[in-house]
């Protein structure tokens, strides 16, 4: 098949909704006719020899479930409008030989697929695309198999990590994984993307602990580690999955956690020495004992000193892998600033901290872990960075300055070091390791329908983003691929040169790896999207 040259759906011009509906009509168009659509159900059929089932996983636009099940999983309300780019219809697998149909049938057809696990992709790349194409929406291949004795676990790329959190809570009160924060993050592609929560100082990412997977390749293959060979099982821990395949599980390996951890948060404003803090907080996170993460976040708020005049906030939220009077002596040791005291610390087991760390009321059951709070969005844009090199406290005082002026965005600063530092750049696509003092999370969440609003808030994230240029790693600028950013470039025609421009910043010295083992796999580039890995030239 060709290469579609799509439009950037994502930029926001004023006749955003007329385009939109027009490339919405452009997408239909494929499966319009009753003939395309049974001409795809019937290699569905035939390639699974399953007449009874495929109809029932098969949702077309003229389904009155089809909007339901679309919007189920949409996580970013700006690609839940009218005029988004549906797709031509929705797949939603119950068992891996229907996902082995739909690439061959998707292929044979000369449709686009979108992979979809929980739809938390910022861009909405898992279930948008200005071409037309088809949702291969995974959500029932949700199965998660816990082996207490080897330590490890099953996890199918469908299931949500707080589903994972859950599932070995069953089984131990003291084994964990290091995986995302919130609860209903989709395992497919938060572990091929990398993934990382609280406790990645002391176990690394999600992906350094997968010790196994399960791939549908470009022909329709169930592959393991063994039959899929070294680089792409390589290049699918952190390189993002999409672009060499359908992941359908991975295999992980456990981590021990104490039975008591600590948490604590604590706030201070720019009246309550937040520079300071700040300033210190850089030197101690990223070096501290690697049982402890502090995130810190920066908001633009209020002052409750001076009536009528906004001040900046700095929250730090910390997870201990320890008791607190431990580590309240560590901190009053290493971050006096702080001023850490017993009562600003809170004992509980390890799931206790999970929902804790997710505004759950102390007490509440782990079963909320399993809610996964269907079609529920905001409207926002996240953007991410890394920084080298402390910020210095003039430096830090003109931030203030901006974040207050642009108004609404915030940042929120996750410290690296620890096993982070130990791990080779090179030995997963991810490669923001050692040098890294923390990753920023450039963010910005609004209420307001309709593109006017869509425009001013993008608008003042970006000029953040600009603004902290100087203070930020420079050539490559990296950013984290889990946080996706179409705004750091875009491929218009799946060529090296166009995916050269973001997968640099993602991949730094690891992106030319994870070209060349995209064009052993997927040599037509099937399995391609607007920042996806693209093949060598021919």
């Amino acid at each position: 098949m060709g290469k579609p040259s799509p439009v950037p759906y994502l930029s926001v011009p004023p006749m955003l909704p007329l385009l939109c509906l027009v490339l919405l009509h452009v997408s239909a168009s494929w499966a319009t006719s009753d003939s395309d659509f049974d001409t795809f159900v019937q290699c569905l059929t035939n390639q699974t020899k399953q007449p009874d089932t495929v109809p029932k996983i098969v949702y077309a636009l003229n389904n009155t479930a089809y909007t339901p099940v679309l919007r189920a999983y949409i996580r970013n309300a700006r690609f839940n409008a009218s005029y988004t780019p549906k797709p031509v219809m929705i797949v939603t697998p119950t068992n891996e030989s229907h996902v082995q149909a739909a690439v061959i049938c998707a292929k044979q057809n000369g449709i686009q697929i979108r992979i979809r696990s929980g739809g938390h992709d910022y861009e909405g790349l898992s279930y948008v695309s200005d071409v037309p194409f088809i949702i291969l929406d995974l959500f029932n291949l949700r199965s998660i198999t816990v082996d207490i004795a080897e330590k490890t676990a099953w996890v199918q790329a469908g299931a949500t990590v707080g589903e994972v959190y859950y599932r070995i809570w069953e089984k131990s009160k003291v084994h964990g994984f290091p995986a995302a924060i919130c609860p209903t993050v989709g395992v497919g592609g938060h572990f091929s993307g990398g993934g990382y929560g609280n406790m990645l100082r002391k176990y690394g990412l999600s992906v350094d602990n997968v010790v196994d997977a399960k791939i549908v390749d470009v022909n329709g293959r169930i592959l393991d580690k063994n039959s899929m060979g070294e680089d792409l099982f390589w290049a699918i821990r952190g390189g993002g999955g999409a672009s060499f395949g359908v992941i359908l599980a991975y295999k992980i390996n456990l981590v021990p956690v104490p039975e008591i951890v600590t948490v604590f948060q604590v706030q201070r404003t720019l009246e309550e020495n937040a520079t300071d803090v700040v300033y210190q907080w850089q030197n101690v996170a990223p070096n501290t004992d690697e049982n402890l993460f502090m995130r810190m976040l920066i908001q633009p708020v209020t002052s409750e000193v001076v009536k009528g005049q906004k001040t900046v906030r700095a929250t730090i939220v910390a997870l201990f892998l320890g008791k607190g009077d431990d580590v309240v002596t560590l901190l009053g040791k290493e971050f006096p600033e702080l001023g850490l005291k017993k009562e600003n610390v809170e004992e509980m087991s390890w799931i206790d901290s999970v929902l804790w760390w997710n505004h759950y009321d102390n007490g509440t059951s782990p079963d909320v872990l399993l809610d996964r709070n269907l079609d529920s969005a905001d409207f926002l844009k996240r953007k991410s960075d890394y920084v080298q090199t402390p910020i210095s406290k003039d430096r830090l005082e003109l931030l203030w300055k901006k974040v207050i002026e642009i108004g609404k965005p915030g940042l929120v600063f996750n410290p690296y070091g620890g096993k982070m530092s130990r791990i080779p750049a090179t030995d997963t696509p991810f490669p923001h390791r050692a040098g890294n003092l923390f990753k920023v999370q450039h963010s910005i969440t609004w209420e307001e329908e309709g593109i006017e609003a869509q425009k001013k808030y993008l608008t003042q994230i970006r000029n953040l983003y600009s603004y902290i240029t100087p203070l930020v790693s420079k050539n490559p600028r990296s950013a984290y691929l889990n946080y996706r950013d179409i705004d750091i470039g875009i491929s218009h025609n799946g060529t090296y040169e166009e995916g050269k421009v973001y997968g640099v910043k993602y991949f730094n010295g690891n992106f030319d790896r994870l070209v060349k083992v995209k064009t052993a796999v997927d040599p037509e580039n099937f399995f391609r999207y607007e920042q996806s890995i693209p093949t060598l030239p021919k």
